[in-house]
């Protein structure tokens, strides 16, 4: 239901209008210049200098009350009685207080048994219907979360391909930063940082411009878990290629005493941490405001990171930023190839920066802890607010 009509004379430029009350139900759907004579013989008449349409939508709304006896549910029953349709089982209690308050409604259309393809639940919340299954009227045999899961496996699929280009940029940008990162970056510099925020931006796509689509599709019965699954696991390609795209250029311009698959796992898990926390702010987000979150976030937390050591309470502020976790992994992983007498200088090295060469496995570990539980928020904001 679109409010599309926000002058009078617009308004009669149109020929038809349809008005759909919650559940998709018709409320009216003929002649313009007739909408305010049907409703008239309802009892709902427009006030003085109020724009018909937009009257008509508040009550829909509920922002009006309709008055004379009259209430929001009993519209769509009010339009099948008026156009001679049969009225669903399910909806037979409106025929009853109708007829209870109108005298003009003939009650002999109420006997009819087809059953309708939509079923309204008026006093159900939308959240109860992400969280909860409600009670389906319809006849109608929905597909598991399994099935619905592979159907958008499929579609999400296609429109990667789609994207191609946009793909074949992000690799070509990030094969640029490993270029000029490599050559610029020192050991115990943060190497991984703008791979990290290129995949974060990117992983804004994901969610962003479907939030619409989501949330009608939703509303007819569409699994959330599948969709956000689905999108997840498509996404997973990326997560797994682009760091090779990345070190590719980076590892052997810089020749980092770490292995490839080293550096490889760091920002594997990485991109996975920040690919999550890209999903949240893509949905609880608008576009503009999520892409500046995502920049202002590693930026804050480097910065907290990198406070003072001697400060108990910013070093433990520190240890729970997730750029630290990355840096030390990274560090760790160059600290461990020193061979021989060069053990002085991985220690050296370690203790400079206040790390131990025991908690690699920690550190990537929070990292992947990290993403598992951004993508629970994400999903959560997906199915609260899922219309935002």
């Amino acid at each position: 239901m679109i409010d599309f009509c926000h002058s009078y004379t617009l308004f009669k430029m149109f020929d038809d209008l349809i008005l759909l009350a919650k559940g998709g139900l018709t409320v009216y759907h003929g002649s313009v210049k007739k909408v305010e004579e049907y409703f008239s013989g309802l009892g709902i008449t427009v006030p003085e200098r109020v724009n018909p349409p937009d009257h008509f939508i508040d009550i829909l709304e509920g922002i009006v009350k309709p008055g004379s006896g009259v209430t929001v549910q009993q519209l769509p029953v009010r339009w099948m009685l008026h156009n001679g349709y049969p009225v669903p089982p399910d909806m037979m209690q409106y025929c009853d207080q109708i007829a209870t308050s109108s005298k003009g409604v003939n009650p002999s259309f109420t006997a009819a048994t087809e059953q309708s393809f939509v079923g309204e639940e008026p006093k159900l919340d939308h959240r109860q219907h992400s969280f909860l299954k409600s009670h389906d009227l319809s006849d109608r045999v929905t597909a598991g979360v399994l099935r619905q899961y592979r159907y958008f496996l499929g579609r999400v699929g296609k429109q990667r391909l789609r994207e191609a280009k946009v793909q074949a940029a992000d690799y070509l940008i990030l094969l640029l930063a490993g270029a000029c990162l490599g050559t610029l970056s020192k050991v115990n510099d943060d190497p991984f940082g703008a791979t990290a925020l290129l995949c974060k931006i990117a992983a804004l796509r994901s969610f962003s411009l479907d939030k619409l689509h989501h949330w009608r599709e939703s509303s007819s019965g569409m699994s959330s878990l599948a969709y956000f699954l689905s999108k997840d696991t498509i996404d997973h390609f990326n997560t797994i290629v682009k760091p090779l795209v990345y070190l590719f250029m980076f590892y052997f311009l810089t020749n980092p005493r770490s292995t490839f698959m080293d550096n490889y796992i760091v920002l594997l898990c990485l991109i996975y941490c920040v690919t999550g926390i890209a999903y949240v702010f893509a949905i609880f987000l608008e576009p503009s405001p999520a892409q500046l979150w995502c920049v202002l976030l590693p930026v804050v937390l480097t910065l907290v990171a990198n406070q003072d050591k001697e400060d108990k309470v910013r070093k433990l502020l520190g240890n729970y930023c997730y750029p630290k976790w990355a840096l030390e992994a990274f560090v760790i992983a160059n600290a461990e190839r020193y061979p021989g007498v060069w053990l002085i200088t991985r220690c050296g090295a370690l203790m400079e920066s206040g790390y131990s060469v025991h908690d690699w496995t920690r550190c990537l570990v929070s990292l992947i802890l990290t993403g598992i539980g951004s993508r629970f928020v994400a999903f959560f904001c997906l199915v609260t607010f899922g219309k935002k």
